[in-house]
């Protein structure tokens, strides 16, 4: 009896996710996505470490190295904005399985390269890769978390990012000097290949995308099953979808019911706050193996950026909910152009020094990132959340693909290291201002 009244009237989404507890199959699902989440980090990260390595091999300047950075980032903008929309045809799990593979086999080619143009080429391919993969593993881990932790769980994932980040860091210190840096594309390539099996077997499908789609009632009514044993196993009633678990909204709908001036308010400051992000994690570990720091000063400096954004995460989040999001946003601006100033002139300061403005500049920067894709989700309206959020972060790759270009071509052209840090402090502050003005624009909406 009791599998029957559920089963006629609770197979809705994302009701039925909403109204029970979480079953070992959910957190089977948010896990693996972490995984992916966290490789995706990793690889991403990984090429920053080596690069003084290739540099000194290969006889480079400071300024090619940043088409070798801003490369993978060109890939990931694609991604987000051209690929991941294949997920609405073919399905999250192929689509997370298929970019899987192809980041994991281009990593795996990078190990064997000779020359700039291969590598750059890899990268793109591995950044098309990691942009197709990211946006489906969001996407799952939101469709099968209850609304009540459904926040929380994107965190998690997203923390996952960041772990990747630290741990490239720690296995660079564990194998660069011993192994050379192809061994970090090894790694890199590995660990992706290795968890495939574990993404066939496990990863479920969209319920969403199943149901839209009219596939098979028993493949359907068995997701069902795996979190909640108690329904039957055949389906004995159709089953439903509530308007905002159906498809993507469209472009348009960004710009429309008075939000056009706040979408690009908000597209501005992902730019800046993901241009300062790539910026920072791409060139840190070669200024500071330049000003003749240990390899084990470099992994931990830059790590410490990570770690401080991890951190950070579980801080902003309650005082953008208690105290306000777009007061929150602005002072994390501020005080990240300060601790951005800070770091400059910490450079030569002394290690501890040193390590404490690189861990509070992750605070702002790091942790700044990941907020603003909670502040997205504030300002967006359920019915155009989604594509708001996937919009808002492949226009900040821009960010991210410029910033290590110009911070490139400075420092090649005899910039000094805390010169530099003193300049990206100045877009923070403009980033805070941003923010302040997109406070007002949701205000006014909200007020209409």
């Amino acid at each position: 009896m009791r599998g029957d009244a559920v089963t006629a009237s609770a197979l809705t989404l994302p009701a039925f996710v909403d109204e029970r507890r979480i079953s070992g199959f959910q957190w089977g699902v948010i896990a693996l996505c972490a995984l992916v989440m966290f490789l995706d980090g990793f690889n991403t990260q990984a090429i920053s470490y080596m690069a003084p390595a290739i540099a000194k091999e290969w006889h480079l300047g400071k300024a090619a190295l940043g088409p070798i950075f801003s490369s993978a980032l060109v890939g990931l903008m694609i991604g987000y904005l051209a690929l991941s929309p294949l997920s609405d045809r073919f399905g999250h799990r192929p689509t997370i399985i298929a970019a899987t593979a192809a980041f994991a086999l281009a990593t795996l080619v990078s190990a064997g390269v000779r020359d700039v143009n291969q590598l750059m080429m890899l990268r793109l391919v591995t950044g098309l890769g990691l942009g197709a993969a990211a946006p489906s593993a969001v996407a799952l881990t939101g469709e099968y978390s209850p609304k009540r932790l459904r926040a929380t769980f994107v965190l998690i994932i997203y923390c996952g990012f960041s772990l990747g980040f630290v741990v490239a860091g720690l296995a660079a210190g564990a194998m660069l000097a011993r192994y050379g840096w192809r061994s970090l594309f090894l790694a890199g390539a590995v660990a992706p290949l290795l968890l495939i099996p574990a993404l066939v077997l496990a990863l479920p499908e969209s319920l969403a995308f199943l149901i839209r789609r009219g596939a098979e009632p028993q493949r359907i009514q068995a997701l069902f099953r795996k979190m909640d044993p108690s329904l039957p196993e055949a389906p004995s009633s159709p089953f439903g979808l509530e308007q905002a678990a159906g498809g993507r909204s469209s472009l348009a709908a960004l710009f429309a019911g008075g939000m056009g001036l706040g979408t690009l308010l908000l597209w501005v400051v992902f730019v800046v706050n993901l241009g300062e992000f790539y910026a920072l994690q791409s060139w840190l570990p070669t200024i500071l193996a330049g000003l003749r720091y240990p390899p084990s000063v470099v992994v931990a400096a830059t790590t410490l950026t990570t770690v401080g954004g991890i951190v950070a995460a579980f801080i902003t989040g309650p005082c953008m909910d208690r105290l306000g999001a777009y007061g929150t946003m602005a002072a994390i601006y501020v005080l990240g152009a300060v601790f951005l100033a800070a770091t400059g002139a910490g450079l030569h300061a002394g290690f501890m020094v040193l390590m404490a403005v690189n861990f509070l500049s992750g605070c702002c920067i790091s942790g700044g990132q990941k907020s603003v894709i909670a502040l997205a989700a504030v300002f967006y309206p359920a019915p155009v959340r989604s594509t708001g959020v996937g919009w808002a972060l492949g226009v900040g790759r821009i960010g991210g693909i410029v910033s290590p270009l110009l911070l490139g071509h400075a420092l090649d052209r005899g910039a000094p290291p805390p010169v530099a840090f003193y300049v990206m402090a100045l877009p923070m502050l403009a980033g805070a201002a941003l923010v302040w003005w997109l406070g007002r624009v949701a205000r006014k909406a909200s007020a209409a």
